[in-house]
């Protein structure tokens, strides 16, 4: 079993990325599986290079990525993925990117892979916030989202792949969003929930460290 984990390093207008200190946390436990777990560079090519290079090298099982939506007040998990970048802000490396395929003559969108169903009612089981979103915006977190399952699906791999939106923590005082959003320690555990459902949430003996 071998599962990708992803985040963002801040950006513009974001100088607390909790997506990064998720990862960060899950790096320094120990796994049951196979698991990679990398803060990935806001930014558009650097980021789908990254994700691809990483679905290529290790061709995971699952592949699992985080960005933080400030202002949202619930785990938010995406429908589709667009094959547009169309920011209002730049990346990290400066690049204002508005209205271009993020791949030239590839689908319009892409539904993602994993059971979402199921990752929705593990939360909602657990009494965390959740919701469905339609799409994953058109910055670099739904770059990354597309970037990963057209990659999956250029090999031909098995590998599912999908996107959560988290909320800005409540820790991040005076950041955008901390008001109404969640405690890291409540996203942290969101997260391992869906890890567990990934790994085979009915083996307990696997994902006990998700407990």
């Amino acid at each position: 079993m071998r599962i990708i984990v992803t985040g963002f390093v801040p950006f513009p207008g974001v100088e607390i990325n909790p997506s990064e200190k998720i990862i960060h946390r899950l790096n320094v436990e120990s796994h049951p599986f196979d698991f990679i777990a990398e803060v990935l560079p806001t930014a558009f090519a650097p980021a789908g290079e990254r994700i691809r290079e990483l679905i290529r090298t290790h061709e995971p099982e699952f592949v699992l990525s985080l960005g933080v939506a400030a202002g949202r007040e619930a785990m938010s998990i995406e429908r589709f993925a667009l094959n547009i970048n169309d920011a209002d802000i730049p990346d990290n490396d400066g690049n204002l990117i508005s209205g271009q395929p993020i791949v030239a003559d590839a689908p319009a969108a892409y539904r993602p892979t994993l059971p979402i169903e199921q990752l929705y009612a593990v939360l909602e089981a657990k009494n965390i916030p959740v919701e469905y979103s339609n799409h994953a915006g058109a910055y670099v977190c739904n770059h990354v989202m597309y970037s990963a399952l057209h990659e999956i699906d250029q090999l031909g791999l098995l590998t599912q792949a999908g996107f959560i939106h988290i909320p800005m923590m409540t820790e991040a005082e005076g950041q955008k969003g901390a008001e109404d959003g969640l405690p890291l320690e409540t996203m942290l555990t969101a997260v391992k929930a869906c890890l567990g459902v990934l790994a085979g949430g009915e083996n307990q003996d696997r994902v006990a460290f998700l407990e």
